[in-house]
């Protein structure tokens, strides 16, 4: 018998409030767990018996024999947005924002726009459900724009992706109101704020969100999951992961892997790691997170990468930080593991505080860093390591 672990905090808000006890036996895409104030509704993936609940997590014994083509439907709501709640659609882009709430605005002048960039290296699943289920995306593109009254649509893919593209193109042909937009390959393509400017020629303010100028986006997973709820009443119970790294089957894409599935299951059906190999990433390699063999899978999950062993690096660190990359905290992560010692840090000048956090005045749009490079050097530091200047 395998334990699975269904985390309670798969989104922005508080962690869920478990509506299951111990003991008690729960079917797939079952709700086990109710927001506790800005949060969604988690369902179980799994079939099994309840074997602890916490503030942190549903801890269940899975039944032996699984039926991964079946689920508990959500119930019947008299609206598409109501079913979205109900189904507890976040941000699978990795944000994790309940989708309801982003939805639940009206831009009667303006655009939706769905996020199909991928912009991280090495992450391959949005591109293959693309190109795989374009009448979907479209599909879920018209329902994001009903419930919005946006009167038009835009999918936002990389133009690198040329068959695709033109796939796209000739699949909204028939489409009035949808087109399609081909993205530099550049990170962070996928920023919001990056995809309005590109988009609609409209420079965000830091801080302002799109709402503010006329636009809605959501990641095209996102909207396969809000699509799924609409029309299948299926709760976001999986998730669509890319595998890759030090694995022996580089950049497999799995499609609907249930969620609370340990990553090492997923590395097993790679042909497990390349050796040496070190940390496992959760996400992508600019924005992920160091993770375990045990962690599982969770909605804002796109990514299992495994990554080289640390290199060993002795001399000084000083760190560049920007909002696009890595963290402080991940990057000094990173520092100590490679031996090192991080002595200054110093924030990307494009940089920008609001509201308390500091925010990049134009993603994608990197400055030059002597001055920021000069200042590291003159507090200690003999190396620089930096989240993601393009510079």
């Amino acid at each position: 018998m395998t334990q699975i672990l269904i985390p309670l905090k798969q989104h922005v808000g508080a962690p869920c409030k478990g509506i299951v006890q111990a003991g008690e036996k729960v079917k797939r895409g079952q709700l086990v767990a109710e927001p506790n104030g800005l949060g969604a509704n988690i369902h179980s993936s799994f079939s099994g018996k309840v074997v602890d609940v916490s503030e942190e997590s549903v801890v269940l014994m899975i039944d032996e024999e699984q039926d991964f083509s079946s689920y508990v439907p959500i119930p019947e709501t008299d609206s598409m947005i109501k079913a979205v709640e109900e189904a507890g659609v976040v941000g699978a882009g990795g944000a994790g924002f309940p989708t309801f709430l982003k939805l639940s605005c009206e831009i009667s002048e303006g655009v939706f726009i769905a996020n199909g960039a991928e912009c991280e290296a090495l992450l391959a699943h949005n591109v293959k459900q693309m190109s795989e289920h374009i009448d979907q995306l479209i599909r879920g593109t018209k329902y994001c724009m009903e419930m919005v009254k946006a009167p038009k649509g835009v999918i936002a893919v990389k133009g690198k992706h040329r068959q695709l593209v033109l796939r796209l193109i000739k699949a909204v042909e028939a489409e009035a109101n949808i087109e399609v937009y081909q993205l530099p390959d550049i990170y962070p393509a996928g920023d919001e704020r990056m995809i309005v400017r590109e988009v609609m020629d409209v420079v965000l303010e830091p801080g302002q969100l799109p709402t503010e100028v006329g636009a809605v986006i959501d990641n095209v997973e996102t909207i396969k999951r809000i699509a799924e709820a609409i029309e299948d009443r299926k709760p976001f119970i999986d998730k669509d992961v890319t595998v890759s790294g030090r694995v022996k089957q580089k950049e497999t894409v799995f499609v609907d892997v249930p969620i609370g599935t340990p990553v090492k299951t997923l590395i097993n059906n790679v042909g497990g790691y390349v050796e040496p190999h070190g940390e496992i990433v959760i996400g992508g390699p600019m924005t992920g997170r160091s993770g375990e063999e045990t962690t599982p899978i969770t909605k804002t999950s796109g990514g299992v990468l495994v990554a080289m062993p640390f290199p060993q690096e002795h001399r000084k660190v000083g760190l560049l930080i920007c909002e696009c990359g890595g963290s402080a905290e991940r990057m000094t992560e990173i520092v100590n593991n490679m031996g090192a010692e991080v002595v200054a840090a110093e924030r990307c000048k494009r940089m920008v505080e609001v509201n308390g956090r500091y925010r990049c005045a134009l993603p994608g749009i990197c400055p030059g860093q002597a001055k920021t490079v000069m200042s590291l050097k003159k507090q200690g530091a003999e190396v620089v390591m930096t989240g993601s200047c393009s510079d």
